[in-house]
């Protein structure tokens, strides 16, 4: 049976299940309990294959149900290395752009570099009709997010993002509290995180060529970034603290952490973002400034409008650098606020009372109900016995299998629909923080901070309206050969 030319790999595989219907030994008889046929394998592909990218394409691999089939990453000496021990027979590239053009047979791929290459790597690849996984949060601007929201429907191709704790079975007992009224009209959400805990708000180091890694391609480290010598310190973690490569504490927690009300709200676009930032002094009277990368601590303000669930505006603050918000009364001052040690939080504050939840990633979402007359609910703890993170890769390979539009799809937690609106969201602080930072020389030849305002934001059209120097920072300049 030879497929048309014009008919693809999956609908060739699909047909040629249903021909071949007519045979009684069922496949697991003839491959053993468990026994996947390579013609029913997803094929997949990573593009990074060290640190999250490891147990991203391992999650996806379902335990080897499905075939990997090539690994992609810039230096295979560090921790990518174990991926290669897990998938020996993968081939190996260092340009995912010549490993998708290669690679034909490839069904779908998980992305998990870091977030500047996010989006140019999900653009090539749903360009080409592969699914996509992207490690969150989904791009480094909000031009990015909104672009691969639209590609994904116009390609027809399944999409999640890797905030894995959006999986997390727990949240609909916070959506049961939110949507019961529990707590009555909601009006206000708090959310803090103890994050950076790398280098962040000081100096970039200096480039010194002397101290590449042997192995690693430092041009395709930048990608899409502007050209620069080989910088320490960088790869293969520390980029986060810095605009070209990393977004900050926000990109880091903020798609774990402002889900959760996000989701439970309904929330669309915000209306408007202001923000403060903490100042380091290394000399009197003159605040350390390094625009390039992110400042050791900041407080953000969004504001959005009523929805069904929340019933009137919500103003959400989030705060970095270990600064939380001050301890409500209605919590008893020895319990923890949020996650254990009050080091990461959300706060749901309504008129009767308040949820209290965890960090959403992998740890336990520990959701506590408090209410004004003296109740309390809690929820679990602990949570046993579940799939690793909540089968976030193996919900987005089963929709894959069922296809664009199927049930499995539809289920998804963060299919780009949702993810897109939800990173814009988050990125927005980070557009209000880089705001914050800009200046310009006055005419006394000192140097005015001019945009320290409320910035009014236009969500459709992705426009701050009362400070067009602003939208420089909606999206970003590409090196030729990384445009998206």
């Amino acid at each position: 049976m030879k497929p048309k030319k014009n008919t693809s790999r999956r609908e060739f595989i699909k047909n040629g299940a249903i021909a071949s219907s007519f045979f009684i030994v069922p496949r697991h008889v003839l491959g053993g309990v468990g026994y996947t046929a390579p013609s029913d394998q997803l094929v997949l592909a990573a593009i990074g294959a060290g640190g999250k990218g490891r147990s991203d394409i391992l999650r996806a691999s379902v335990n080897g149900r499905e075939r990997v089939v090539a690994l992609c990453d810039v230096d295979f000496s560090g921790s990518a290395a174990a991926s290669v021990e897990q998938f020996p027979d993968a081939r190996l590239y260092a340009d995912f752009r010549v490993m998708l053009e290669q690679e034909k047979d490839i069904d779908a791929v998980t992305i998990s570099t870091p977030d500047h290459v996010h989006g140019p790597a999900a653009a090539f690849a749903m360009a080409r009709n592969k699914h996509v996984y992207v490690q969150k949060p989904l791009t480094h601007n909000i031009r990015e997010a909104r672009l691969l929201t639209e590609m994904a429907r116009q390609q027809k191709v399944v999409t999640q993002m890797g905030n894995q704790g959006a999986s997390n079975p727990l949240l609909q007992l916070v959506q049961q509290w939110v949507d019961s009224g529990r707590i009555g009209k909601i009006s206000k959400v708090q959310v803090w995180t103890n994050r950076p805990v790398w280098p962040q708000g000081i100096a970039m180091a200096a480039p010194d060529a002397s101290k590449k890694p042997a192995e690693l391609n430092w041009d395709l480290w930048l990608g899409p970034a502007p050209e620069r010598p080989y910088t320490p310190d960088l790869h293969p973690f520390n980029w986060r603290g810095w605009w070209d490569y990393g977004t900050g504490a926000l990109g880091d927690m903020g798609c774990h952490l402002i889900d959760i009300p996000f989701r439970t709200l309904g929330l669309k676009y915000p209306t408007s973002a202001e923000c403060s930032i903490g100042a380091i002094y290394s000399r009197m009277w003159n605040a350390d400034y390094y625009p390039e990368g992110c400042p050791a601590s900041s407080f953000v303000t969004l504001k959005f409008s009523a929805t069904s669930k929340s019933q009137s505006p919500i103003e959400m603050t989030w705060s970095d650098g270990g600064i939380r918000p001050a301890h409500p009364d209605i919590i008893p001052a020895d319990d923890d606020m949020g996650g254990p040690g009050s080091a990461n939080g959300v706060l749901i504050i309504g008129e009767k009372g308040l949820i209290a939840t965890n960090v959403n990633d992998s740890s336990p979402l520990m959701p506590k109900l408090y209410l004004n007359d003296g109740t309390v609910e809690v929820g679990p703890q602990t949570e046993e016995d579940m799939e690793p993170e909540y089968g976030h890769q193996r919900l987005w390979v089963d929709a894959c299998k069922a296809g664009f539009g199927s049930k499995e799809h539809q289920g998804l937690t963060s299919s780009f629909d949702y993810a897109g609106p939800m990173t814009e969201t988050v990125l927005m602080g980070n557009l209000a923080i880089r705001s914050y930072l800009l200046r310009r020389e006055n005419a006394e030849g000192g140097m005015d901070f001019y945009a320290r305002k409320k910035l009014l934001w236009d969500g459709e059209n992705m426009r701050i309206t009362n400070m067009e120097e602003a939208n420089q920072f909606v999206g970003r300049q590409y090196r030729e050969g990384w445009e998206m």
